[in-house]
């Protein structure tokens, strides 16, 4: 059985590896995109999703932005012609974000850059068997705290 000092060093080992690959990933995304962490969120959330459009509301929610934030966030992916709000003809009160057609190419290739990345960073050093491992065991703990 892990002593307190040995489980709180454990999980300070998960965090500053996350944060640590993290801002590696990041930083090289928004070097080569210009994208912010919270764009490229969304943006592989669109192009990762059938017809590359969700309802804003629920994009939103997933990427764990407040209505305000994530309204700021979508304003500037307008700005940038990488996605467009389309209305729901059914329902009015639905908006959707789409991806434009230039918001799904950068999308695209944002996404393999976020591959190659992950591949050096993580599957490399790791290797696939504990990277496997360690996407399981977050995936448990996702589903064991979430809401």
């Amino acid at each position: 059985m892990a002593d307190d000092d040995e489980i709180v060093t454990w999980w300070g080992l998960v965090i500053e590896g996350y944060v640590a690959t993290q801002d590696k990933l990041m930083g090289e995304i928004a070097e080569r995109f210009g994208l912010s962490p919270a764009q490229f969120d969304i943006l592989l959330r669109l192009v990762r999703t059938p017809g590359y459009q969700l309802p804003m509301t629920r994009l939103a929610k997933e990427a764990a932005l407040s209505s305000g934030g994530f309204t700021k966030v979508a304003d500037r992916l307008v700005a940038a012609g990488l996605i467009v709000r389309r209305p729901n003809r059914d329902d009015r009160r639905v908006t959707y974000a789409c991806l434009s057609e230039h918001g799904r190419g950068v999308a695209e290739k944002a996404r393999r850059v976020c591959a190659d990345i992950l591949r050096q960073r993580v599957l490399e050093p790791l290797g696939p068997d504990a990277s496997k491992a360690l996407a399981a065991a977050m995936r448990t703990l996702r589903t064991v705290n979430g809401e």
